[in-house]
């Protein structure tokens, strides 16, 4: 009899252990909960504004009670993203947002089986290890938006702004692929242009003043393009560029609002967003990433820095909007 007994009762705590299961997984309406990894590379303005971006059309499309959001930021350490990578991994979540190159790269390493999304991504061929793409797709388990700027209006901006620049300075992070691709596209840009464009790489941020320093001497003007680390790092740069009078060309609004004098940027809140609906489609609708194409920016906007136009001397076109003073 107390055999029986015992055995009734383990009968029952297994059913509770199951059902506690279940309800981790579901909300109190018995809808599925969706477990949802975010990899943000670091924490500067453009990727945290694709972050939120991501979160607020989760929670409108699929609805904030049915999904459980994990946010992870890295840091400028090299292993930050593979470590949150292999975490929520193991956590075994429904799927991964991975926000800037490095973050995707440590992603799809980690994993072939979890969809991964992606945005902050400037080209997703060559960090994924591929020729091109095909029609658009990936083929992998990874899909997402692109931050890429039409670099030739970059340039083209550089021209219009300061006509009598005869040499720019490319600076940007050795560390990031995407940074070396937007670095040969605008020389290209630039030379059709009649300009000079030199690249000067750093690898760590204890090397980016000296980096500075010898662009600023060098050349007429600098260009920033999307680099991560730069953009973490604005004020290094901005302290050696404004007393020399050296005009900064930004590759998006972040920089810009930092260290820059002019930009032609997308909204990084706005392909967050689009990529919030993408892990929807995915989530909901059963879509396979590999069949996803990757999305781009619907629109770009002209922006100065009103307070470093006014210091440098330099009028701004009228058809450029002063970016908000925080």
């Amino acid at each position: 009899m107390k055999k029986s007994v015992k055995r009734i009762v383990a009968l029952c705590l297994a059913v509770l252990m199951v059902g506690a299961v279940f309800a981790a997984c579901s909300n109190q309406n018995g809808n599925k909960v969706y477990k949802i990894g975010i990899i943000q590379q670091m924490k500067h303005e453009a990727l945290d504004q694709a972050t939120q971006g991501f979160i607020d059309a989760v929670y409108e499309k699929i609805g904030k009670e049915n999904v459980d959001i994990d946010p992870q930021v890295g840091t400028e350490e090299t292993d930050s993203c593979a470590k949150i990578a292999g975490q929520l991994v193991s956590k075994n979540v429904d799927l991964i947002m991975a926000n800037a190159t490095n973050a995707m790269k440590a992603a799809v390493q980690a994993t072939t089986e979890i969809p991964i999304v992606s945005t902050s991504i400037t080209t997703y061929a060559g960090p994924l290890g591929l020729e091109s793409l095909n029609n658009g797709k990936t083929g992998l388990n990874v899909t997402g938006t692109s931050d890429l700027a039409p670099l030739d209006q970059q340039a083209a901006m550089i021209k219009e702004i300061c006509p009598d620049t005869k040499t720019v300075g490319i600076i940007y992070c050795s560390s990031e692929e995407n940074s070396q691709y937007q670095v040969d596209e605008v020389t290209k840009y630039l030379k059709d242009l009649g300009i000079t464009a030199t690249s000067y790489s750093f690898s760590e941020t204890n090397d980016l003043q000296a980096i500075v320093q010898k662009a600023v001497a060098d050349n007429d003007a600098l260009y920033i393009p999307t680099d991560n680390t730069a953009a973490n790092n604005t004020g290094i740069i901005d302290a050696v560029a404004r007393p020399a009078k050296k005009p900064v060309f930004a590759g998006e609004e972040g920089i810009c609002k930092g260290c820059g004098l002019v930009t032609l940027s997308i909204s990084y809140y706005d392909i967050g967003y689009k990529t919030g609906e993408m892990a929807a489609e995915i989530l909901l609708d059963g879509k396979n990433p590999a069949d996803m194409e990757i999305q781009y920016a619907p629109k770009f906007t002209k922006e100065y820095n009103k307070e470093i136009a006014d210091e440098l001397g330099i009028t701004i076109p009228a058809d450029y909007e002063a970016i908000a003073a925080e």
